[in-house]
């Protein structure tokens, strides 16, 4: 078994309120989430035009996590409504 994680520092664009920032997360987290794998705002919740979202995968095959993580960090960068600060990945194994 092998567990992936991935952190995301986002700056988002013309937000200034806690209801933007939702209404610029929320369809974001929701495509992430389509993907498969659990993802959550993590920080930074009680700033404007910054956001920490951790994301999370559990597969069989490191390749695979891989794979997934991968694509949810293109869907993230490709967001045009945040830019992409920073990203921490993790992958664990079973024998770790």
């Amino acid at each position: 078994m092998f567990v992936g994680t991935m952190e995301c520092d986002l700056l988002l664009g013309d937000v200034h309120s806690l209801k933007g920032k939702r209404a610029v997360l929320r369809p974001l987290l929701a495509h992430l989430r389509r993907l498969d794998v659990s993802v959550a705002e993590v920080g930074d919740a009680d700033l404007h035009r910054r956001a920490r979202i951790g994301v999370a995968v559990v597969s069989g095959q490191a390749g695979l996590t891989e794979r997934v993580l991968d694509e949810c960090e293109r869907v993230v960068a490709d967001n045009p409504e945040t830019q992409l600060l920073a990203v921490r990945r993790r992958l664990v194994g079973s024998d770790d």
